[in-house]
């Protein structure tokens, strides 16, 4: 985790550590693969990360589990070996880094100084501001001080998992430590959400490729998340979604239906409106995902997953299509020093799904324009 070779091109670090042109464009095309990108884009890809900088990363861990890295460090394209030597510079992760205490705080100070403008941030964990900022310090700070200084000279943010995305479990009620996402704290920088309980490696990665190779903020959502990750329904490339149209479900995680592999839609899954990939990258190198296990989803990648209800009983069909519910934006009053926190306004959101707007019987629906910028 050095900041000594920042100028150095992707294309040089790979040459340096033997990787042939040929493994380059096959790696490309894995990662356009990921992304749900034509074949063709590999090589395209490959030409643009050749010529791109290694750009400096920034990864701050505040009211966090450490699930959201530990998903990270199994990505498979790329590998996170691949990923911190070959094509960014993780100059500050206090999980990772060898590095301990002062000379940790040093080496993210050095950093940012460095790399002024030019460095992404990774955020995890929510962003807590209860007692004056004490839930969450280091080095005698708190998180939100932290984050403010590091956002200042950010290009662009990564808010990883859904804690640093929407507030997460520690925003769930009563929100006891006044817990936010990043986006209620900073509001002028652009903001790239990552969400999830915790996200696919290979999103995460792949949206860090996307940022190397274009240097520009991929295409984004309402909630700010990638659409080539986020544009889908997991009910929408579900492989039990058959079942749904034959009216097939399970009835119990025991039953002749859950043996069958029928939808488990009456017991809880939440598919239908959860926008994610994970029924098409899976987990663990393509090898499975929640539903493939027998467990329905729990929608961990909408805002306020939480505190929707149980994660057992069937959603009414009136719920479908909306990209989760109230998303917390910019309207949190912080002090520099987090010692107060002003009035919070959710900005309430809905957007008709594709499913919906293919049920014409539903008349006088349209798509609502969100505003939540």
């Amino acid at each position: 985790m050095t900041h000594d070779n920042h100028d150095v091109t992707v294309g040089e670090m790979l040459r340096r550590h033997g990787i042939s042109r040929r493994g380059f464009i096959k790696f490309c095309t894995a990662a356009a693969s990921a992304m749900a990108l034509p074949p063709f884009m590999g090589p395209a890809m490959a030409q643009q990360l050749r010529n791109a900088r290694r750009p400096s990363v920034i990864y701050l861990s505040f009211q966090e589990c450490t699930g959201c890295l530990e998903s990270l460090t199994r990505s498979f394209a790329p590998t996170i070996e691949s990923l911190i030597f070959n094509i960014i510079s993780l100059d500050y992760d206090d999980t990772l880094m060898a590095a301990a205490g002062e000379a940790a705080e040093t080496a993210r100070t050095k950093a940012m100084q460095d790399n002024f403008g030019k460095y992404v941030l990774i955020v995890d964990g929510s962003v807590p501001t209860g007692a004056g900022g004490a839930y969450c310090t280091a080095g005698g700070r708190s998180a939100v001080d932290t984050l403010r200084e590091a956002a200042k000279g950010a290009a662009a943010i990564v808010c990883v998992g859904t804690c640093s995305s929407f507030g997460g479990i520690p925003f769930a009620d009563p929100n006891p430590t006044g817990a936010w996402p990043v986006t209620a704290i900073v509001g002028d920088k652009p903001i790239i959400n990552v969400s999830g309980c915790p996200p696919i490696p290979e999103v995460i990665t792949g949206t860090l490729l996307q940022l190397v190779a274009t240097g520009k903020v991929p295409d984004l959502d309402e909630h700010r998340r990638p659409k080539v990750f986020f544009g889908n329904t997991i009910h929408d490339r579900c492989y039990r979604r058959p079942f749904y149209d034959q009216g097939k479900f399970a009835k119990s995680f025991d039953d002749e239906g859950a043996r069958n592999g029928w939808c488990l839609y009456e017991l809880g899954c939440k598919g239908p409106t959860t926008y994610n990939a994970c029924a098409t990258l899976k987990w663990n190198g393509g090898t499975s995902f929640p539903i493939e296990s027998g467990h329905g989803c729990l929608g961990c990648s909408e805002p306020g997953f939480w505190d929707k209800g149980s994660f057992y009983a069937a959603q009414s069909a009136a719920a479908w299509g909306k990209a989760g519910e109230v998303s917390p934006r910019q309207v949190l009053e912080v002090t520099a020093t987090a010692a107060a926190a002003g009035a919070v306004i959710g900005a309430a959101s809905a957007g008709v799904s594709r499913l919906r707007q293919h049920r014409s019987e539903q008349h006088g629906i349209g798509r609502e324009s969100k505003g939540d910028e």
